[in-house]
């Protein structure tokens, strides 16, 4: 065997394993949803047989499942109430975050960083610590049972985070253009405006991303703070809801289920990139 034929073999495998790697990756992921959607439109005689294919549709598929979950449930006024939950939440945490993490990481000096590091810190406390000081808080402000309780404590989650990850982002941007744009004529707030925001948009996105996500998934604060059918979000009203006791629809919940991921999973594909570069802090500045 010559040494260039080795080499092409070895190529081979590399790609050969890479491939295998990969597909094994797209399966693990994708099952999940598959399971879904398929369990979404069988019947219950076929989803309920032991000895039926679980994988596979054994008898004709049906659309009773969707017929129930969008016309006999409230669940599209949960994914209402969690889109403008998350929303707002968004909006909030990039109108708090951006100022402090800029202020901190360039205003500050050496205590811009340690203060960075204990803002960071309050977010590694468990809400299962803070749920019951929250709803003291939640119960003097009159927001019990409102959609308002979940806007204005899912920002204590997103801020610091939000915050200490914009940091890393500002300090790779040399001081250099802002102060061009100074000298330029910029003010400092035109200057983090025209010049700084620009090159952040990776971490934007990221912390986009992650406010909507940690508001759409969140669970204790929407359980202790919501009670109402018609105010809760689809993390809550989901399993509180649509399981009777210790009976489980399966079919109306993957329905519900398969309903609510796909839209978060579809905005992960579109800012894919952007949002690795976020949590890499890779590619901020160019």
């Amino acid at each position: 065997m010559t040494a260039s034929t080795g080499a092409l073999l070895r190529k081979a495998g590399l790609r050969t394993g890479h491939a295998a790697l990969l597909s094994a990756f797209v399966v693990f992921t994708a099952t999940p949803f598959a399971w879904m959607l398929i369990t979404a439109f069988k019947r219950d005689s076929d989803l309920y047989n032991p000895n039926n294919n679980p994988l596979w549709f054994n008898e004709p598929p049906t659309l009773a499942h969707w017929d129930y979950v969008l016309n006999r449930t409230p669940f599209v006024q949960w994914l209402a109430n969690t889109a403008l939950v998350g929303l707002a939440v968004i909006v909030i945490t990039l109108l708090l975050a951006v100022p402090a993490a800029y202020a901190l990481s360039r205003l500050l000096g050496s205590w811009g960083e340690r203060l960075g590091i204990a803002i960071f810190l309050v977010y590694l406390v468990p809400p299962t610590l803070l749920f019951i000081p929250m709803a003291r808080v939640i119960s003097s402000l009159g927001l019990q049972n409102t959609l308002w309780s979940l806007i204005v404590v899912y920002p204590t989650i997103t801020v610091p985070f939000s915050t200490w990850l914009l940091m890393g982002f500002f300090k790779s941007i040399p001081r250099d253009l802002e102060e061009a744009a100074l000298i330029d004529g910029c003010s400092r707030l035109g200057a983090m405006a025209r010049v700084v925001l620009p090159l952040v948009v990776p971490g934007l996105i990221t912390v986009v991303i992650f406010s909507f996500t940690l508001s759409a998934q969140e669970f204790i604060y929407g359980l202790t703070f919501v009670t109402s059918t018609a105010v809760k979000t689809v993390s809550v009203g989901v399993p509180q809801d649509m399981v009777r006791g210790d009976i489980f629809f399966w079919g109306p919940l993957m329905a519900s289920a398969f309903t609510a991921s796909v839209p978060v999973a579809v905005l992960y594909y579109l800012v894919l990139d952007r949002f690795v570069q976020g949590f890499t802090t890779a590619g901020a500045f160019k």
